[in-house]
């Protein structure tokens, strides 16, 4: 008789494992679909290997790629060499097989790669998370028109600081319409390469829409001999480029008597990283669509 209890109770304790365990793999596969596949293009450069190793961290994202151009020297390696992990991702220059693989791209390369990646997401169905700068007219019309087969978010700057910047520039340009001359001055590292920077632009750009004017209208980038005295409602424009600075962007609303500045300084990519994740969560819902990180923060609603 104790035996068979024995038995009995063995049994017992063996099904409750066994079921325990196959609902642990139900849940882990579960957990796998929810999981944003993400790949990351340049992804031997500095913005590039940040965003690698925000993804690593992330609980809902997987790295499923990473693309670099075709003569980088580091092709083949694993995306998590430079951290000292194995991810089992290599770094490669095939752009379809890549995208084949991965629900959303994070690209922050130049103008003449995102486009290239561009076309093949369009094929693939991969949803891009967009924040390369000095993309022309033409470039960004190209991207409105891929966004009714694909959701994009494309900012000039993902940090979620950055546009909240956006948004007090908008209340200070309405409040101070009259009598304040307005310039904008940013600072970036030695290597970067587009001037001024697509962060100052959009800047430069919620400041016009904000006084009802085109920044083309009004912008004026470079001053130099005898320029004559400064035009009424210009918005000036000027550019540090220097050491390993990240990103400095500071406003300033001069009248006579005093001074209004609104800045904004980055320490470390970690913000653009950690925002471009927010764009991803914010797409995984959109199967089609142009946005921009006031879109993904809920700040469009409120102007």
């Amino acid at each position: 008789m104790f035996l068979w209890r024995l038995k009995r109770s063995s049994n017992k304790c063996i099904m409750t494992m066994s079921t325990q365990l196959e609902t642990s793999q139900k849940n882990l596969i579960k957990s796998e679909e929810k999981m944003m596949k993400i790949a990351i293009a340049g992804a031997t450069g500095r913005m590039g290997k940040m965003l690698i190793e925000a993804v690593l961290n992330s609980a809902d994202a997987q790295l499923v790629g990473a693309l670099e151009h075709s003569s980088c020297p580091q092709l083949g390696e694993d995306a998590g060499a430079f951290l000292g992990k194995k991810t089992g991702v290599q770094i490669s220059a095939d752009i379809p097989a890549v995208l084949a693989n991965a629900e959303f791209l994070i690209d922050f390369t130049r103008p003449e790669g995102t486009m290239t990646h561009l076309s093949v997401a369009e094929k693939t169905g991969t949803k891009m998370i967009i924040g390369t700068t000095g993309l022309s007219s033409d470039q960004i019309a190209t991207l409105k028109n891929a966004s009714s087969k694909i959701a994009i978010v494309f900012a000039p700057n993902m940090s979620v600081g950055v546009n909240a910047t956006f948004k007090l520039l908008e209340i200070a340009a309405k409040m101070l319409n009259q009598g304040y001359d307005i310039e904008v001055i940013e600072a970036h590292h030695r290597h970067k390469v587009d001037a001024p920077s697509g962060t100052a632009l959009k800047m430069g750009e919620v400041i016009a829409d904000a006084l009802g004017e085109k920044l083309d209208d009004v912008a004026v980038y470079a001053r130099e001999g005898h320029t004559g005295e400064r035009k009424a409602g210009s918005i000036g424009f000027a550019t540090i480029r220097g050491g390993d600075i990240v990103g400095d962007h500071t406003v300033l609303f001069a009248g006579d008597g005093e001074r209004i500045e609104i800045s904004h300084k980055s320490s470390s990519r970690q913000s653009y990283a950690q925002g471009s994740l927010r764009a991803a969560r914010f797409l995984q819902s959109k199967n089609s669509g142009m946005y921009d990180m006031q879109d993904v923060l809920g700040l469009r609603q409120s102007s």
